[in-house]
């Protein structure tokens, strides 16, 4: 299984991407290390907003890049409303991607203490 994620950083900007392990790559994204997206590592992560899972990394991929092809203000309206997917991505209409819609990134950062968590 792989997801693909949206996650919110300092100064309300939106960075998408995917992993197959989700705990690693919040962890890599919040270390701001070596192994973090160079988007990320100037910019502290703030929350996790959106979470979608599916079968296999072309899957997860395809998402990925239609998610980056949406303006700011479409996903924001896609954070508030999962629904809105198949409206504002036509092109994947038929793939199975699974909304997580209680996904929260201190679930997924239990083991690290960041001062911006509540």
């Amino acid at each position: 299984m792989y997801y693909t994620y949206i996650i919110r950083v300092e100064g309300g900007m939106l960075y998408t991407g995917i992993a197959k392990n989700l705990f690693t790559r919040m962890a890599e994204h919040a270390g701001r290390g070596k192994r973090c997206a160079k988007y990320t590592r100037s910019r502290p992560l703030v929350s996790l907003e959106a979470l979608w899972s599916s079968e296999d990394r072309a899957m997860a991929s395809r998402l990925e890049y239609a998610l980056k092809t949406l303006t700011k203000k479409k996903k924001e309206a896609l954070i508030s409303d999962p629904r809105l997917l198949w409206k504002f991505l036509p092109q994947i209409e038929k793939e199975d991607y699974i909304h997580h819609p209680k996904a929260c990134l201190a679930l997924y950062l239990k083991e690290i203490t960041l001062p911006f968590l509540p």
